[in-house]
Order: structure tokens, then sequence, then C-alpha cells
């Protein structure tokens, strides 16, 4: 006879709900999933043996990161192979991303082609000791080399559906998003197949016009890449892109990492709530500090924590983990913590398709939970019930989880 699955309980922080933060609150789960959450005391739980009680002692709960923007990091490349992506992975799982997408820059179609088959089967293995991924992100290369920012241009090509339709089959059903430029020719149609497939279409790297975008948007896209960043400015006569997706309401993302947007942009994006997504666009210098990388097979140096290519000087990806985003979002843009969560956990879920399944402390989720204490460092994470281990401020696994062998 199966003895019945032993029940968690966190109790005694502030837990941030879709509807509040809940202070005290507390928030059941078993067999990694969540069971219940409320506020005041838990109910009663089985015998000892038969229980797991955690006293949160006033700390901050939060759902579990998810990352739809990330190329790296502790030194890993997740374009190089298999187990750096899945280093990579679990780098930034210790920083509170128990989702990711794994990113990949524009490239020869047979590279992507590869790189899209190994993420696949990374997407499609049981979880182990560090986060899900949750499939690919191909950010090109249906790019503009008017805006390519530290993408490389020999590798651009103009938007074309059989191209799409390979690299497509190639993910086996794991292609998660394709970010491209509306203003090329045959872009809305190729928008057009991956909402047809399931794919979300992320407009960026991009020059395109206000009306541009928003015949993109009209035809599916439902996500703007790294907003401002590689893509024409806004001006108040010719929004562009940033217009057309603030004017619309479609989801977009921001590198909160106070290099490339201001915190005041974020307060701005932030309302109204619900669209914003933190991304991290990290490359693998993130965790590692100043020094030489490559991105795409470019050059990179990373200086004061800003990574450039070394060829243009145009920014290359970040050194961010997303609990920093977070952090910097409440602290230096004044977001509420639910604000917050929802753009590092909810907005991301809800743009993916799988709000039923990831990013939020509500009944029948996964129990993905990232415990902050009142500077907002990470004290603990969770990832579907069980303990990750955390990560110190200089991005090293603390002492005590290396030695329990959990990372």
């Amino acid at each position: 006879m199966t003895s019945p699955a032993r029940i968690q309980c966190w109790s005694g922080g502030r837990v941030v709900t879709p509807g509040g933060v809940l202070s005290p609150g507390w928030l059941r789960a078993s067999d990694g999933r969540i069971l219940d959450v409320g506020t005041g005391d838990p109910p009663a739980l089985p015998a000892a043996g038969e229980a797991e009680r955690h006293d949160l002692a006033g700390a901050w709960l939060l759902p579990g990161f998810i990352d739809l923007h990330m190329h790296g990091g502790g030194g890993h490349d997740a374009t190089n192979s298999p187990r750096e992506a899945s280093q990579a992975v679990a780098y930034h799982a210790r920083h509170g991303t128990t989702s990711t997408l794994v990113s990949l820059v524009t490239a020869p179609i047979p590279d992507l082609a590869r790189q899209l088959r190994w993420i696949a089967e990374l997407a499609q293995q049981a979880a182990g000791s560090h986060g899900r991924v949750l499939g690919a992100h191909l950010e090109g290369p249906f790019l503009s080399p008017l805006r390519c920012g530290a993408q490389n241009v020999q590798h651009m090509r103009e938007p074309d559906r059989e191209v799409f339709a390979r690299l497509l089959h190639a993910a086996g059903g794991t292609l998660r998003s394709i970010t491209l430029a509306p203003e090329l020719p045959g872009a809305v149609d190729v928008v057009r197949d991956a909402v047809s497939a399931g794919v979300v279409a992320a407009l960026g790297h991009s020059d395109a016009t206000y009306a541009a975008a928003c015949a993109a948007i009209d035809a599916g896209a439902g996500l703007a890449t790294h907003l401002f960043n590689g893509m024409r400015p806004l001006h108040h006569r010719e929004p562009g892109l940033i217009g057309a997706a603030l004017a619309s309401r479609i989801a977009v993302e921001l590198i909160n990492d106070g290099i490339h947007v201001h915190p005041a942009v974020t307060s701005m994006v932030a309302c109204p709530p619900g669209h914003l997504a933190l991304v991290s666009d990290a490359i693998s210098a993130a965790g590692v500090g100043d020094g030489d990388y490559a991105l795409g097979g470019q050059p990179v140096r990373v200086r004061d924590g800003r990574a450039r290519l070394s060829s243009t000087g145009s920014l290359a990806g970040s050194t961010l983990t997303m609990d920093d985003a977070v952090r910097r979002a409440v602290q230096e843009s004044g977001l509420s913590m639910e604000a917050a969560s929802a753009a590092a956990s909810g907005t991301p879920a809800r743009v993916l398709g799988m709000a039923d399944e990831v990013g939020a402390l509500s009944p029948g989720l996964a129990a993905d939970l990232v415990i902050l204490d009142d500077e907002l460092q990470i004290v603990e994470v969770v990832f579907a019930g069980r303990p990750l281990g955390a990560a110190d401020a200089g991005g090293r696994v603390t002492t005590a989880y290396r030695e329990s062998g959990l990372v």
C-alpha cells in the first residue's frame, strides 16, 4: 500500500499571491504541488514524521522566477553544448529562476537546428536538482542589420517561412518563442506561422515604424524583446516599435540591471500592471566577473559588470540574475512586491501559456518557491518542493548547500 505524500508547510512569512500579500501567511504543498495558501495560523498538520514544517520568520515567499531570455551564466555559454546549457540553467536556478527558456543568438541555420535539438532534449528530461528548461527562444536570425546590437550581421536573413518550418521541426515541439524584426519582408507571414504553431512571436532588433509594428501585433505578435534596446528609439511623432508595444499592451521584456534601462523607465513600463516581464538576457559572464567572453562567436569584454562587444562597444547581453532584477525593481524603481513578483513570474507564465502550471503561489501549481530576506537577498530556493540551495552575493553556492550535495 502506497504511503501518503509528505505535506510541507511554510508559515510565518509574507506570502506574495496574485491576490496580494498574506502577512502572516502560510503555504502547504505535497508531491511538488501547492495544496493551499492562507493567512494566520496554518491548518493542523500530520504527525512530525509525515510533515515538514518551515518557519519563514517573517521572510518573503514568492513564486519561482521564470526567465524568458537567458544565454548563459556561471561561466557557461548555453549555445556551446547541452552540458553547458544545463549548467547555465542550474546557475540561474540558485538565483531563483526555477523555469527558463534557453536563448539562441543569430547563427547559421544548421547550427541553430543542432542547438534546438539539444535544448529539446533538455526540456524533455525530467528536471533534476536544478530548475526546468521550458524550451528554446530564437533571438534571430530574422533581425534587422540596422539594429543588430550584439547579433552577428553575417548570419541575419529575411524572414522565410520554410526556414522557420525547418527550425520548428528541429525543436520538436519545444520552440517557445522567436524574436524577429516586423518591418522585414515576410515577417508578418512568419508571425502568423509562429502563432499557429503555438510559438510566441516577439518583436525586437528592429527599426520598425509604428505602423509596421502594429501590423505584426495585429497578426498575433504578443511580446517585445528587451524593450528600448535593439530598436528604433521612441519619438513623439514616430513612436516606432516601442510605442506600438506600449499602446497595444502586449507583454514587454525589460533588462532591469540599471545599465540597459533607467530605473524610472522600469517604473513607467510597469504601469498599468500585467505587461512587464523582467528578463536577465544573461551571458556566460553572469556570476563570474569582469573579463573576456564570447556571445555567438563574437568577442565580448565585461568591465564593471557591463558586457560589450569588443569590436563595436554595443551592449552584449548582461551579467544580471533574476533575483537582482526583482530587487532593483523594488528598491530602485519603487515597484510593490506584488508587481515585481508578477513581472518575474506571473507575466512570463502567461506569455508562455503556462499560467496553469507555474508562475504563482496558487493551489495546483508547481511548488516552486523563492524565499527572500528583508534586503530581498535569497535565503532559499525550492523547486517542485525540494530545496535547491542559494547563492551568496558573489554568486557562489553557500557552504551549507554545497556540503548537502543538493547542488
